[in-house]
């Protein structure tokens, strides 16, 4: 009876051992290729999913599938994409990070009708999926699809705004600006502690054209180049060149370094209007 238990007991040991030193291997393996993902090498990721897959043909773990997706999908590979997609197990195929990269990947693959159809499967859809299917929206110029998909969620992340935002600045319409000013007025407070999300705001509502709240916003704001660059940009397409002046001007007493962008916005305002040599603040 004894000898039967040290043996159960040795037994579920070495099991568990096993699937430690699995769990680990995966692991290493996922960082491994989460490093070349990052560096941009994306053919040695599927090199090692490749290798992978040789010693071990059961299953893979969500990080390495999820850094293989990645992979294809920089590399547009559609068709190494759906073998990988045929290749996920059913412990982990509804996994929300799992689900993401593959709406990502067949969003960028312009198979909209795929991910779709992901889509609109997933029971419980979280708010990076929900943040994936509208970047792919946009980036497939399905602007409209994008917002009325943002409409539906109800406490959107960060990334979720953001995103939005690029949508409506790429809209450049009257419904676009509306829905701007709409959701920065409803979003939390501490989003605006993002300075991406800030920016992107910042560049909606100048693309709109409400360069009046985009100059209030931008007071309120931490001086950049960009930022600079952008609101310049926006006043020279209202025709508000005066506007444009007092901008290049506050931006040299900031001490923003200038080039020679910011240069051709100020001779733009110059070849449309004239101006007396005392707007112009000389050094």
């Amino acid at each position: 009876m004894l000898i039967k238990l040290f043996n159960s007991r040795s037994s579920s040991l070495m099991l568990f051992v096993i699937r430690s030193k699995s769990i680990q291997s995966d692991y290493d393996l996922g960082m491994k290729m989460k490093h070349f993902n990052d560096n941009k090498q994306f053919r040695k990721v599927l090199e090692l999913f490749d290798l992978h897959m040789k010693n071990n043909t059961k299953t893979s773990s969500t990080l390495i599938i999820t850094q293989a997706l990645k992979a294809c999908t920089y590399l547009e590979d559609f068709q190494r994409g759906q073998a990988i997609h045929s290749l996920i197990s059913s412990p982990i195929k509804h996994d929300p990070s799992i689900l993401t990269s593959l709406i990502h990947f067949y969003m960028q693959c312009d198979d909209l009708k795929h991910a779709q159809s992901l889509f609109n499967n997933i029971k419980e859809k979280t708010l990076s999926i929900y943040g994936a299917m509208i970047k792919g929206y946009i980036e497939n110029n399905q602007l409209s699809e994008a917002i009325n998909l943002f409409n539906q969620i109800k406490n959107p992340s960060e990334v979720n705004v953001i995103v939005l935002f690029n949508a409506c600045a790429r809209l450049r319409t009257k419904e676009a600006l509306d829905l701007v000013k709409k959701v920065s007025k409803e979003i939390p407070n501490n989003f605006y502690l993002n300075s991406r999300l800030v920016n992107t705001l910042l560049d909606a509502l100048i693309k709109c054209g409400d360069c009046s709240s985009a100059e209030i916003l931008f007071s309120k704001t931490k001086k950049t180049v960009i930022n600079y660059r952008n609101l310049m940009n926006g006043f020279n397409n209202v025709n508000n060149p005066s506007k444009t002046l007092d901008l290049f001007n506050q931006m040299k007493k900031d001490r923003i370094q200038e080039n020679i962008i910011y240069f051709i916005y100020v001779e733009k305002t110059f070849l449309s209007h004239t101006f007396s040599k005392d707007t112009i603040i000389y050094n």
